[in-house]
């Protein structure tokens, strides 16, 4: 018999109560409790970032999250992206630069980048980083480096890297 929890959560500025099978994912609660579907379910093993949100600020892998580990979490979906119907530079960027093909991994790659560049503008360095001592210059192999975690099945990589560079200038 499966335990059930209390779960609060804070998604995209609104808050959640749900009662939950302790094994439910974030990506299970975003998607068949909420019907937030932005996030995409993948591979469900962690390993393609179709499933990132924004996780207390943070890049997740909302499939390998259980909700209940994150009771009081604040979590942004691409969903919660935009500014009151406003696409944020980085969307725009992915619009104008055809980031995107088929489109499954979009979301995760759109939460992806909003977290890395976040990431970077507190310095924080990554393993391509030339210079780990101040704010890391986001040129084309920074970006991919810090991207790596998302995979894009049709190969829009030149296009993601090329949006993500022009919200850096």
């Amino acid at each position: 018999m499966a335990e059930h929890a209390t779960v609060s959560v804070s998604i995209n500025g609104e808050q959640h109560t749900l009662d939950v099978d302790t094994r439910t994912s974030l990506l299970d609660l975003l998607r068949e409790h909420l019907g937030l579907t932005g996030a995409k379910k993948g591979c469900d093993q962690g390993q393609c970032g179709a499933c990132t949100v924004l996780l207390d600020g943070r890049r997740a892998n909302a499939c390998l999250a259980l909700a209940v580990a994150h009771d009081g979490a604040e979590v942004i979906t691409v969903e919660g992206l935009a500014d009151n119907g406003s696409l944020t530079p980085l969307q725009t960027a992915f619009v104008e630069h055809d980031a995107f093909q088929c489109g499954y991994c979009t979301p995760g790659q759109l939460c992806s980048a909003t977290g890395m560049l976040t990431e970077a503008d507190a310095g924080w360095p990554s393993y391509a980083s030339a210079d780990v001592s101040g704010s890391p210059q986001l040129d084309a192999a920074e970006i991919r480096e810090r991207m790596s975690g998302n995979i894009c099945r049709c190969g829009a990589y030149p296009n993601i890297v090329a949006a993500i560079e022009e919200v850096t200038r």
